[in-house]
């Protein structure tokens, strides 16, 4: 195992999916992130997002973990952990803090941050971030950064997003179980965010719909600041199995169906397309068009397009998302995704490519692979926000880099270490 060059630091994402597993290497300098290398496996250890089955998922991240570790010839010892499901929870909260007519600083960023997190939350959860809408200085408001700035009274807006104690903590203990640190854990789709979006869009006003295997996350940017998140509890599985039962084929072929052959939009086939169904118990195989295959996918995904739009339009933030939608996320890839969005949403739609990295980027450039790539850029921003030797300066600033290190959450962390 080869070790980092000096000067710069190995940060490795591992995004828990409810399908896969992936863990993605990256090496961080002053010039950016470079790949080093990726693994990618099958999981059947979690359900919905959440750790269903101990066992099962350590082996996943297990082998994920040495399959990246021998592509990127670096011994992986910590790592940036994704959690999502319909557990994670999101809402506003203020802090205020006096600045007595001084300019302001970091540290009282840091202070009117921890006001805006001293608030009641439930024994069984925890805050897992807090992302600043806007900050306040006196009566100016709208302020993005406020450093340098003076007056007597400094506040800030922040949304909070609050996940299921035992969760994250479940997610900390396979992790560990494979003999690895978790340096933090993140929210998916803001990782995914991170990786796709230009700075233009948070400033216009976009969504990000993040289409897993079994849960789809919502997170919405306007001003430059996450406003909301929210997790529909449906994603590429309930496709999966809607085309199992229509069909009356094994789960297995109904997945390589639905990859190879599924679209979201039936006009989008010619007639006389056809496939080869394999039966059930024995059954043969038989020869069906393939618009009955889109016939059974096009119903579910106009439903999750649906309840996202209705979920957007509950927020009254629908007239903010100038920019469009950005879809990210493995079910993304199937034929007419994008186009079945744009008529259910009623607004530009385009799908999200991991951006901002070099070295072997062919490995992860896909929708599926924008949290894992996005673990590793909030990763880099850490090494930066903490002062470690890495100077990071070539990855736009996100929103939850402003919540200090060494925060509630990293004693958070520690407890649950601690304590379990």
């Amino acid at each position: 195992m080869k070790t980092p060059e000096a000067g710069s630091e190995i940060v490795v994402g591992l995004d828990l999916g409810t399908t896969k597993v992936s863990a993605v290497v990256g090496e961080v300098d002053a010039d950016g992130i470079t790949i080093l290398g990726v693994g990618n496996v099958p999981c059947r250890g979690l359900r919905k997002g959440v750790v269903s089955n101990i066992e099962w998922t350590v082996r996943s991240i297990r082998e994920a973990i040495d399959a990246a570790q021998t592509m990127a010839g670096v011994e992986i010892k910590t790592v940036y952990a994704g959690v999502a499901g319909s557990h994670i929870r999101a809402h506003t909260s203020d802090g205020v803090c006096a600045i007595s007519g001084r300019e302001v600083t970091r540290a009282d960023l840091e202070r009117v941050l921890e006001g805006a997190r001293a608030i009641p939350v439930d024994a069984d959860r925890m805050i897992l971030h807090a992302l600043p809408r806007e900050y306040v200085v006196d009566n100016q408001d709208g302020i993005r950064d406020p450093i340098g700035m003076s007056g007597v009274r400094l506040q800030v807006r922040v949304n909070l997003v609050t996940a299921a104690t035992s969760c994250v903590q479940n997610v900390i203990r396979c992790v560990e179980r494979c003999g690895l640190t978790v340096a933090d854990v993140v929210l998916e789709p803001l990782a995914s965010a991170g990786a796709v979006l230009s700075d233009d869009e948070k400033e216009i006003g976009v969504a990000v719909i993040d289409i897993g295997g079994g849960t789809t996350d919502i997170l919405l940017y306007a001003d430059g600041g996450v406003v909301h998140t929210s997790t529909i509890p449906a994603g590429g599985n309930n496709i999966t199995n809607d085309v199992a039962a229509g069909l009356r084929t094994p789960m297995a072929e109904a997945e390589r169906l639905k990859r190879n052959y599924g679209c979201a939009l039936g006009r989008m086939i010619a007639d006389d397309e056809e496939i080869e169904v394999p039966g059930v118990g024995g059954h043969a195989p038989r020869r069906v068009a393939r618009r009955l295959l889109s016939d059974i996918i096009e119903p579910r995904v106009e439903e999750i397009f649906a309840e996202a739009r209705r979920r957007i339009e509950e927020t009254g933030l629908l007239e903010q998302v100038s920019s469009g939608c950005v879809l990210t996320g493995g079910a993304v890839l199937m034929e007419g995704m994008v186009e079945c969005a744009e008529e259910i949403l009623g607004m530009p739609v385009r799908m999200g490519f991991p951006v901002g990295v070099k070295g072997i980027v062919q490995l992860v450039q896909g929708p599926q692979y924008a949290t894992g790539v996005g673990l590793v850029r909030y990763g880099a921003e850490q090494l930066s926000e903490s002062g470690q030797r890495v100077s990071f300066g070539s990855v736009p600033r996100s929103q939850e880099e402003a919540v200090p290190a060494g925060s509630q959450k990293s004693g958070f962390l520690s407890w649950l270490r601690a304590a379990f």
